[in-house]
């Protein structure tokens, strides 16, 4: 394993960029799990999960709750405990240790910004499907996404019997219509345009060079990030491909011979590429 850590150090030490992907698996890593009905869902969203049967934050997004007030209850509440409170995780310092002065840019479907609020570079970051630090139209009626932060804390403050005060339920000031966080719910979601053109440009730019994709905590079924990334591995004949997962790498043939694979905790594995790099 060690020789895997060293090649792949050298990789990186040669690259021209570095184009990092990022899903649930990382996620995961710093402790927050959309999926699960375990005891940190229980602690936070309990009363919840028995007065409407939720059983997962992911269920919780998607919810048809009966009003304004109660489904901003359950955003403030999930916005303020893994955004407000949000510190850099040992995993993302690794991370940024690893890039070093390299330049990069990151593609992730998390949306929880804690990228953005570790270090890494706004202007370097392209949230897929969305982000919990922003709103937008329910009904789409312009393109304009408005920060929800400093809402959001407002709204968990005046929180009461699991309702906010309606005083501070964000209206869309075109329409009038409802507010909803910008994620990829449904067909009105609004695509971030200007961060897509600068990953579009990040890949222009090191089309022929010395690339290094680094995919981390994302299953093989994923057809947003994953598919993308194994198809620009195909294409790119200098790219080198790097898959972490916990339980699941997948890596076709036709790329097998440009690829690392590595089968562990994310937390780990960083760590120990990061030693090797100080050798």
């Amino acid at each position: 394993m060690s020789e895997i850590y060293r090649e792949i150090c050298t990789r990186i030490k040669e690259a021209d960029a570095i184009l990092i992907g990022a899903s649930n698996g990382l996620s995961i890593t710093e402790g927050l799990h959309l999926f699960a009905d375990n005891t940190a869902f229980d602690m936070l969203f309990g009363d919840m999960k028995q007065k409407y049967s939720l059983h997962s934050i992911l269920q919780g997004m998607g919810n048809q709750w009966p009003s304004e007030e109660e489904k901003w209850c359950f955003w403030s509440r999930l916005i303020h405990h893994y955004c407000s409170k949000y510190q850099p995780t040992a995993v993302m310092n690794e991370l940024k240790a690893i890039i070093g002065n390299k330049d990069y840019f990151i593609i992730t479907s998390n949306g929880e910004c804690h990228f953005e609020m570790s270090g890494f570079d706004t202007n370097r970051i392209f949230e897929v499907e969305g982000n919990w630090l922003a709103m937008q139209c329910t009904h789409a009626c312009h393109n304009t996404l408005y920060p929800t932060l400093g809402l959001a804390e407002k709204m968990a403050q005046s929180e009461q019997n699991g309702k906010i005060c309606p005083e501070l339920i964000p209206k869309c000031p075109c329409c009038g219509g409802n507010m909803q966080v910008h994620l990829q719910l449904d067909q009105n979601f609004i695509q971030n345009s200007v961060q897509q053109q600068k990953y579009s440009t990040f890949l222009e730019k090191y089309h022929d060079k010395r690339l290094v994709i680094l995919e981390l905590g994302i299953g093989w079924r994923n057809q947003l990030i994953k598919a993308p990334f194994m198809r620009l591995t195909a294409q790119e004949a200098k790219a080198t491909y790097v898959t972490i997962n916990l339980g699941e790498i997948y890596i076709p043939e036709n790329i097998r011979s440009k690829s690392f694979g590595l089968d562990g905790y994310l937390s780990d594995i960083l760590k120990e590429i990061r030693k090797e790099q100080e050798k």
